[in-house]
């Protein structure tokens, strides 16, 4: 039997997704058969058990999703699901993505980034965000200059590098990817078009729909530049692109999450659900593909 450890929790702002998200899977992947034992992460050089053969790392943000822990366990000699060190670290630092994609010739927004004091380039409105953060922590939509100074000081408690990029209006779509294959896409209608972290994690909220209602080819263009923007970064095994679709019918690339969410709300198992396949059938498979065991 194999035995698998899931990590959760951790040391980020997301901690208490994390938790939620490392429980669903680990009883997702106990349904399944698996051996599974559940890590709470509260410190970078946790204990490692003996006797595990993988570990599932349901860590977001700081830690789970920027490199760190996939560092800490291959030095450990573990396999792990997911991205490996450097990919984590390129998805993790929009910075980095950003760079990434536009060396690749993904669509994605144009940006500057600010350090204290630094004065803005891009006209208004924009978005402006701490690169190193998920769920939306510390995101600004900025429509006029009276906003500006307040999204700032958002940002600037969790980074002091800011990410400031065009504001490009359209319909928010994600695509997930599990191991090689695309999920179908997904589009989130948020309150007032706001998809923060509230949208995102209270239940009822926020309208998905999956499959998004697209024409074949917009949804093959859509599927098709989420899977460059995944192999620009060197991601593996799982993943979500996060996208907007302009009026114009352009897709453009917000950012790769290389750990997305396994709650009630999550997207991934939502797009995996809309073609059959299960919450527990989805953890089994990422667990397999991690393992190299994939039928």
């Amino acid at each position: 039997m194999t035995r698998v450890a899931v990590l959760k929790g951790g040391i980020s702002a997301e901690r208490e997704i994390s938790l939620v998200s490392g429980a669903a899977i680990a009883r997702g992947l106990a349904a399944k058969g698996f051996d599974v034992i559940e890590i709470d992460v509260t410190r970078p050089d946790f204990e490692w058990p003996g006797g595990v053969d993988l570990a599932f790392i349901a860590l977001h943000g700081t830690y789970g999703e920027d490199g760190q822990v996939q560092s800490y366990l291959k030095q450990m000699g573990v396999r792990f699901t997911g991205a490996d060190e450097s990919a984590s670290r390129l998805a993790f630092d929009k910075i980095l993505s950003k760079q990434c994609f536009e060396k690749s010739g993904i669509n994605s927004a144009a940006y500057q980034v600010l350090r204290p004091g630094q004065p803005r380039a891009l006209s208004l409105p924009v978005v402006v965000k701490p690169p190193r953060q998920g769920s939306s922590i510390g995101l600004s939509k900025v429509q006029c200059e009276e906003e500006w100074a307040g999204a700032i000081a958002a940002a600037e408690q969790f980074d002091e590098e800011v990410l400031v990029e065009a504001l490009i209006t359209g319909r928010e779509l994600t695509v997930g990817i599990v191991g090689e294959q695309v999920l179908p896409v997904i589009e989130i209608r948020a309150p007032q078009g706001n998809y923060d972290y509230h949208a995102k994690y209270t239940r009822g909220a926020t309208e998905y729909i999956c499959p998004a209602e697209l024409e074949p080819e917009l949804t093959r263009r859509c599927q098709e530049i989420a899977w460059r923007a995944f192999c620009a970064l060197g991601a593996r095994g799982l993943g979500r692109v996060d996208l907007i679709l302009t009026e114009e019918g352009e897709p453009f690339v917000l950012e790769l999450n290389t750990i997305p969410g396994f709650t009630e709300t999550s997207l991934l198992p939502k797009a995996a659900r809309a073609i059959g396949i299960e919450f527990a059938d989805l953890c089994a498979m990422i667990v397999r593909d991690a393992l190299g065991q994939n039928d």
